[in-house]
């Protein structure tokens, strides 16, 4: 017997008809999320094995230095530079040093003319969040905008799910040509039902572990929390979301 409350939410049979020739709002977000997802190498419909996909989503060894690399430098800057009688550390030291790092792999990026919209993302963010950080003359508050981001994403994936209209389901739609067709197979509305709350969940976790080092102002514990909450969970989140994708889109015998 099973609890009604734990199933997704059925789709609307009662919708008015629109005009298939047409895009709907839904599919042209479906476009853009799957968009985002193809550029990322998360495409069910190419055959590639989970290590070879997860490794391209973390962006290979060059966004793995340019995820974690900052963040350890300031952590360590931080440690190195605490005195000892005060309990103070060199903020600016800390926040330049990595700042300064990511504006050297953003500038990379640009020379080399590969794809740098993430790069010059991350690096404002990371920027605004030293100044801020700088003019607070508080350290933990370096890593404010990544609970935003965190807090931003972990609704979105929760109220998607609740609505009905998964995040994931519809960059899958997209990816796989079918629209939002997937909201009429049970299977698949409860699979990308569950993956929208998984990818909640982690977020939500981020929030609820770092938030209590942040109001204690721990700064050396919560960066360290950060980079371990960081691609370790991503890794393993991508992995599980393209296997259960892959269960549901079956590769094609030629």
């Amino acid at each position: 017997m099973t609890d009604d409350r734990l199933q997704p939410p059925p789709a609307d049979e009662n919708a008015e008809p629109v005009d298939p020739a047409e895009p709907t709002a839904s599919e042209l977000f479906g476009a853009a999320l799957g968009s985002a997802a193809r550029r990322a190498g998360l495409d069910p419909a190419a055959e590639a094995s989970t290590g070879h996909v997860v490794w391209r989503a973390m962006g290979g060894w060059r966004g793995v230095l340019e995820s974690v690399l900052p963040g350890l430098v300031f952590i360590l800057t931080w440690t190195l530079t605490v005195d000892p009688v005060t309990g103070q550390a060199n903020l600016p030291l800390s926040l330049g040093l990595s700042v300064g790092l990511a504006a050297i792999f953003t500038i990379v990026r640009l020379v080399q003319r590969g794809p740098a919209g993430a790069a010059i993302g991350g690096l404002i963010a990371t920027g605004a969040a030293a100044a801020l950080a700088l003019f607070t003359g508080r350290g933990q508050d370096n890593f404010l905008w990544g609970f935003l981001t965190n807090a931003v994403y972990g609704s979105a994936f929760l109220i998607s799910a609740l609505v009905g209209w998964s995040l994931i389901g519809l960059a899958v739609g997209f990816l796989m040509s079918e629209g939002t067709a997937w909201r009429q197979d049970k299977r698949k509305r409860r699979a990308f039902f569950w993956l929208a709350i998984a990818w909640a969940s982690l977020f939500a976790l981020r929030l609820i572990v770092q938030l209590p080092l942040y109001f204690s102002g721990d700064v050396a514990a919560l960066g360290t929390v950060k980079l371990i909450m960081g691609l370790p969970l991503f890794a393993p989140m991508i992995a599980v979301t393209w296997l259960a994708v892959r269960a549901l889109y079956p590769a094609k015998a030629k």
